[in-house]
């Protein structure tokens, strides 16, 4: 069983950056991993996503602002958030892909960012 913990969420202004980390137990530094995130009263979104070779994809709306990396030494992985917004106020998760499924998720940490 894998599981992650998620660390590095907060209140920040409009504009300002923010790193989250994603701590994960057990080896998967040959899989995805991903990020994504939950705004109230919507449905969890993708944010982006690593392969093992530090290839990353986003979704449009954070391209150029967020950048998703890898450490497999630590088995972390980080989320830095730029140039951020209100409408980037979510509950973010991080997840590890296994057989062909988004399978072992965080608990999330919560995101807010006030204009």
């Amino acid at each position: 069983q894998v599981q992650l913990v998620e660390s590095g969420g907060g209140l920040v202004q409009a504009g300002d950056s923010l790193r989250l980390s994603c701590a994960v137990s057990g080896r998967t530094d040959s899989t995805y991993l991903g990020w994504f995130r939950q705004a109230p009263g919507k449905e969890r979104e993708f944010v982006g996503r690593i392969n093992g070779s530090g290839n990353t994809y986003y979704t449009d709306s954070v391209k150029g602002r967020f950048t998703i990396s890898r450490d497999n030494a630590k088995n972390t992985v980080y989320l830095q958030m730029n140039s951020l917004k209100p409408e980037d106020t979510a509950v973010y998760y991080c997840a590890v892909w296994i057989a062909g499924t988004w399978k072992y998720w965080g608990q999330g940490t919560q995101v807010t960012v006030s204009s």
